[in-house]
């Protein structure tokens, strides 16, 4: 007992002066400044992911009723549109081509201030959007998720000026943050956005980093959540797989998606680093022309279709999942070559939408070599198939399609078939798609935009 008590005494000092100092802490004002500010950037990201996606909706439906007065009307939209933006994007607003999830992960790997200035400048971020719309609307096969990370990440990193953040840590917190809370907003999935955030965007989650991330998740779904409501983005589902002989269906959309989605990966990477050949040479010597080609490209595309092939594909997924619509057995593989073409042109514009349906695309074809499989749990296996095989984030894939379809009863078959995806996408693209991608985001492969 002798020797034990001043040992119990120096405890009992050193845990009245941590007391002490977390009263400190816990009444600091600067600290309560920065969690003001954090608090108020993720409601800012809420209300931009939901106001994006509104008027997505909107230039989306706006397209399909010009459609209906004018089919051949993307021959005119598409090329212009294409055109001007690589224009203008080039000259005034370098960095905003593009997913937007490379940009972020670039600013995230980096220290350089002036990157991170330049890759999630408000500028950046407001153009990102107005472009994204644009292209939407004059049919580019983009989506909104991509840019709506890298606009999150803006926000945040901007905000992040407004009070003093001690570390680097924190500051790279912040932009993570961003980033999950627009992925969380955008799809109206809040785990989706946390996984995403752990899997994709940084491969350190650091014990701080994961309650900032979590907090901005939260209060942006709740933002989406006040607004949209507790909506599913493809509807809710009922679709379940039996074990038995209907399994098949996960081999075979596991390993076509896996296939399929290394391919599209490498043609994404090689439209957005270096064409080979002819295409090569005229998109370095002549951009905006190339740009030009890719919109009329596209046209042919949408005519091949029957128009299908447009814009985010989210109705086109929902209506292969139902069942109904008349959506041609060659969906699939035309809706990735309208993907490939649109991010080839160098638009701002994402391919989380256009991946899950061009999945969608594939189930519906293996559907039909499965009559004993019901039709829309291998549409859904085949969502994931595909997206697990382009990304490469096989956790974030079928977390996804489980939020946005509300059918937890296939839970385990998506998970089988996003690992298998995972695991023949390797062969056949051994180098995950966004980081690759955010290599040409380094800082020797940044220059400042032109002034205006």
């Amino acid at each position: 007992m002798h020797t034990l008590g001043p040992w119990l005494a120096r405890m009992q000092k050193r845990q009245r002066r941590l007391a002490r100092r977390s009263r400190h802490v816990w009444l600091s004002r600067a600290l309560w400044n920065r969690r003001l500010v954090f608090l108020a950037g993720s409601v800012v990201v809420g209300l931009v992911a939901v106001g994006f996606a509104l008027t997505a909706t909107l230039a989306n439906s706006t397209l399909h009723r010009i459609l209906d007065r004018w089919p051949w009307a993307p021959f005119v939209l598409a090329p212009a549109a294409f055109a001007a933006i690589s224009f203008v994007g080039r000259r005034f607003f370098d960095g905003a081509q593009g997913s937007g999830i490379p940009q972020t992960i670039a600013a995230l790997n980096h220290g350089s201030a002036p990157l991170r200035e330049h890759l999630l400048s408000l500028r950046v971020a407001a153009a990102k959007i107005g472009f994204t719309l644009v292209g939407l609307l004059c049919g580019a096969s983009i989506g909104r998720e991509g840019p709506t990370v890298q606009i999150g990440a803006a926000i945040m990193h901007a905000l992040s000026r407004v009070s003093s953040f001690p570390h680097e840590g924190m500051k790279r917190g912040l932009i993570l943050a961003g980033g999950a809370a627009g992925v969380a907003a955008a799809f109206n999935a809040p785990l989706a956005g946390v996984v995403f955030a752990i899997e994709e965007m940084s491969r350190s989650f650091s014990q701080r980093t994961s309650g900032i991330v979590i907090t901005a998740v939260v209060v942006a779904g709740i933002v989406s959540l006040a607004l949209l409501g507790n909506y599913a983005y493809f509807g809710q589902t009922n679709a379940t797989l039996d074990l038995g002989a209907a399994w098949i269906a996960v081999a075979l959309c596991g390993s076509a998606g896996g296939i399929a989605g290394g391919i599209c990966a490498r043609m994404l990477v090689a439209a957005g680093t270096s064409l080979p050949g002819t295409l090569g040479r005229l998109r370095r010597a002549r951009p905006t022309v190339f740009a030009a080609v890719c919109g009329l490209s596209l046209a042919v595309l949408g005519v091949a279709s029957g128009n299908t092939i447009y814009g985010t594909g989210y109705a086109e997924t929902r209506a292969i999942i139902a069942g109904g619509g008349d959506i041609p057995a060659t969906f699939g593989l035309l809706k990735l070559a309208a993907t490939v073409v649109s991010y080839a042109s160098g638009i701002p514009g994402g391919i989380f939408a256009p991946s899950l349906a061009i999945g969608a695309g594939l189930g519906q074809d293996i559907a039909l070599l499965l009559p004993s499989a019901p039709a829309a749990a291998v549409v859904i296996l085949g969502m994931v198939g595909f997206f697990a095989g382009v990304v490469q984030a096989p956790i974030t894939a079928f977390v996804i399609v489980i939020e946005m379809t509300r059918d937890t009863d296939m839970a385990l078959p998506l998970m089988a078939v996003a690992l298998i995806a995972h695991g023949f996408s390797r062969l056949i693209s051994p180098h995950p798609l966004y980081k690759t991608l955010a290599r040409g985001f380094r800082p020797a492969a940044v220059t400042p935009p032109v002034s205006s």
